[in-house]
């Protein structure tokens, strides 16, 4: 459950999603969820992930938003289908797949949280992936 926090509230916020306030999109590797903010206030979520495997990780670090593609298929992957792609670091993305099974480094999404993160988030917008 998401709770409304007053504005400005910073300290509530990152409570609630483990990033700063200037993320609008916010990982947690260690607890495999993620959220989207505005202002440090989680708007969306939180929705579970499936993050990088132990051979491919993901990196955790503050990244922007630099390319988005509804209909991409990976050239790394034998063009495997990434529906609702938001790249944020080199060839990680946030895309939907299943939350059941590790990637080579994206953040998997159900569909229904795929599409919401890849209609609110534009390019430039920060992400935060925390360890």
């Amino acid at each position: 459950a998401v709770g409304v926090l007053p504005a400005g509230n910073a300290a509530a916020a990152s409570s609630s999603a483990p990033c700063a306030a200037a993320a609008q999109a916010c990982v947690d590797l260690s607890s495999q969820q993620a959220w989207l903010m505005r202002g440090g206030t989680v708007v969306y979520g939180p929705v579970p992930v499936a993050t990088g495997k132990a051979s491919a990780p993901t990196a955790p670090g503050t990244f922007h938003v630099f390319w988005k593609d509804l209909h991409h298929r990976s050239s790394l992957f034998n063009n495997a289908p990434m529906p609702y792609s938001v790249f944020f670091n080199g060839d990680e993305a946030f895309h939907q797949d299943s939350v059941k099974v590790g990637s080579n480094g994206c953040v998997h999404l159900t569909k229904q949280a795929a599409q919401t993160f890849y209609n609110t988030l534009h390019i430039g917008d920060v992400i935060q992936i925390v360890p």
